[in-house]
């Protein structure tokens, strides 16, 4: 079937006309209202990465292990940073567009490219250790659990591969409904466990040695009588925190469901694109309207709302220290309290904004902008 992909350009999240008419009618983005900060956020370094990401601002983010932010831009160029220093490791050029990534683990560095080539290098020195190919663009991060690499693409695949000689293991392909956001979720692996989100509104479980499933849960179910109206796609990574998986959809639900089993603890009606995050009895999403909502981790009951950042993009949240951040599409990183969502601090980090998710390490929080600069932020 052939698939129709949006771009992110639905009403709510571009911020575009809703009406048709002149500016008197346009919907746009919340303006920042100034508030006494509390803390103070200080950048500890920042370095150049790459060009910028262009249309693949979302899909290109970075990762790490301990010590190593390892991050990619759509030139195809791979970059190895100190965390503690900002200063680089090695550098690799590919000489390809990336478009999925990046993923890391036991010593591996993952991308994938827009022609579905997925590349596997040394974390120690950048050197390719093997290459395949799958069906499709990949969008999203490949991820492994060092023994099986999994990869999923734009048209609702999924593909396993060994990790050390990049065998193919098996592949698993999902139904596809003819309109779908563009973008894709990134695999959750673990020893036992695959776990993969799809455009119908799916998590499915596999086994990572044969693909056999393990279980199947739906997320949200179609509404409306349009394909539009209709879309539940899973574009953000699922999140695992013990024994449960939080997860969410575009235009459906977040939920939460036992690992073991795929049962659902509790559902609560979402939309966002962005993986949810997690802190201190707390699960936090950035809808897709750029709300930034707390749930109670337990019983999904809502604990607050922020609804000051409406339309300004937001980037999914990520622990810095005591408190949850979002940043936006004009470079801006604000910090909320967790108790109340109200704001505590606020710096601007780059001009060319931040659409890439973030990532936080120890009591650092690492930020790839859209202009390919990769910083690292602490409270002062």
């Amino acid at each position: 079937m052939n698939k129709l992909n949006l771009l992110l350009c639905a009403l709510l999240i571009s911020g575009c006309s809703m009406f048709g008419g002149g500016d008197e009618d346009e919907i746009k983005p919340a303006e920042l209202v100034k508030f006494d900060q509390q803390v103070k956020i200080k950048k500890q370094w920042s370095t150049k990465v790459g060009g910028g990401n262009k249309q693949f601002w979302n899909s290109l983010r970075p990762a790490a292990n301990s010590d190593t932010v390892f991050a990619a831009d759509h030139e195809g160029k791979i970059s190895a940073i100190d965390v503690a220093t900002g200063k680089r490791r090695w550098s690799t050029e590919l000489d390809v567009p990336l478009s999925g990534g990046v993923g890391y683990s036991a010593g591996q560095v993952l991308v994938g490219s827009v022609e579905g080539e997925v590349y596997v290098l040394s974390a120690e020195d950048g050197s390719v250790l093997w290459t395949a190919t799958v069906s499709s663009e990949i969008l999203a991060s490949p991820q492994s659990n060092g023994t099986v690499v999994a990869v999923q693409t734009i048209d609702n695949k999924l593909f396993a591969f060994d990790a050390t000689s990049g065998d193919a293991l098996w592949q698993h392909e999902d139904d596809a409904p003819l309109l779908t956001v563009r973008g894709t979720s990134t695999a959750l692996v673990t020893e036992r466990m695959i776990l993969a989100g799809f455009d119908s509104g799916k998590l499915i479980a596999f086994n990572p040695e044969n693909g056999s499933l393990i279980w199947e849960s739906r997320l949200a179910l179609p509404k409306g009588r349009t394909d539009l109206e209709r879309m539940v796609d899973v574009d953000g990574a699922a999140l695992l925190v013990d024994d449960v998986i939080y997860a969410v959809t575009y235009q459906g639900r977040l939920g939460a469901i036992a690992r073991g089993t795929g049962r659902s603890l509790w559902f609560q009606d979402g939309s966002s694109h962005s993986s949810p995050a997690y802190s201190s009895g707390q699960v936090y999403v950035s809808e897709a309207d750029s709300t930034v909502r707390a749930f109670n981790s337990g019983s999904g009951q809502v604990i607050w709302s922020n609804e000051e950042l409406f339309l300004r993009r937001v980037t999914g949240p990520a622990r810095l220290g005591a408190y949850m951040a979002v940043a936006d599409a004009e470079g801006y990183l604000h910090l909320l309290n967790t108790e109340d969502g109200s704001f505590v601090a606020r710096t601007k980090v780059d001009g060319s904004g931040v659409s890439a998710a973030m990532l936080t390490i120890g009591d650092s929080l690492i930020i790839q902008s859209n202009g390919g600069a990769l910083s690292s932020f602490k409270i002062q």
